[in-house]
């Protein structure tokens, strides 16, 4: 409580964070609650290659494998919590674990994934990164506290998207709510600056946002000139 945003963008804080966490935390949601969105948007079938941001000491990654994943790449700026991780999972060769800064992904070459899973990491540094590193129809889900009309044009402002909304329940159980904002897998109507979302929404609904963003080159303004030309 207390600590600045700019404090969640330095490893010390979640080196020190980590080292006194005996157990695993999620951050907003755990993976049974969104499963039903991410087994929709990115089909195991496919054999899709995943990149989760800001992984601290979570277990979302070791549940996708339980679900059948087979790629789960996780990244996060603390040390700590890689090495940690790299331990327990040593006998798991479906989860890779590495130290790296979500805004300097350098090492990866340019479409090494087909989706991206940040939970909480945007939120954390309020600073969209250019997903290079997603393949062309790749689709990038954030999940996220940040209503449309804080966040669409942040998103838009990273990358060619088309972006869909889906939301879920903050205090969403294991057994479900007897009555949802809205039905998970459905998503929300949204405009240019998402005020169509509060007509369906209602005003400061207790969600969690979630954008499905897909990587559309097609979109790109310089592309879209050159057509025309």
């Amino acid at each position: 409580m207390g600590t600045s945003t700019q404090a969640y963008g330095e490893p010390w804080y979640w080196d020190n964070r980590y080292s006194s966490e005996s157990g695993p935390f999620d951050w907003y949601q755990k993976y049974p609650s969104l499963a039903p969105l991410i087994n929709l948007y990115i089909p195991r079938h496919v054999h899709p290659r995943i990149l989760v941001v800001g992984c601290g000491n979570s277990a979302f990654s070791e549940e996708m494998v339980s679900d059948g994943y087979e790629d789960v790449v996780n990244i996060d700026i603390s040390t700590v919590v890689i090495e940690a991780m790299k331990k327990k999972y040593i006998n798991h060769p479906q989860l890779k674990y590495i130290g790296m800064d979500v805004r300097d992904m350098s090492e990866f070459q340019s479409g090494s994934f087909n989706a991206v899973i940040d939970k909480g990491t945007l939120d954390s540094i309020l600073l969209m990164t250019n997903y290079r590193v997603l393949k062309d129809n790749g689709v990038y889900i954030l999940v996220t506290y940040g209503a449309p009309l804080y966040r669409l044009q942040l998103l838009r402002e990273s990358c060619s998207w088309r972006i869909k909304l889906h939301v879920i329940d903050k205090l969403l159980s294991d057994e479900g709510l007897e009555h949802p904002v809205q039905e998970l897998t459905n998503p929300v109507p949204i405009d240019d600056n998402g005020s169509s979302a509060e007509a369906v929404l209602g005003k400061n609904p207790d969600v969690h946002y979630i954008y499905v963003c897909t990587k559309d080159e097609s979109l790109k303004p310089e592309q879209k000139h050159e057509e025309q030309v």
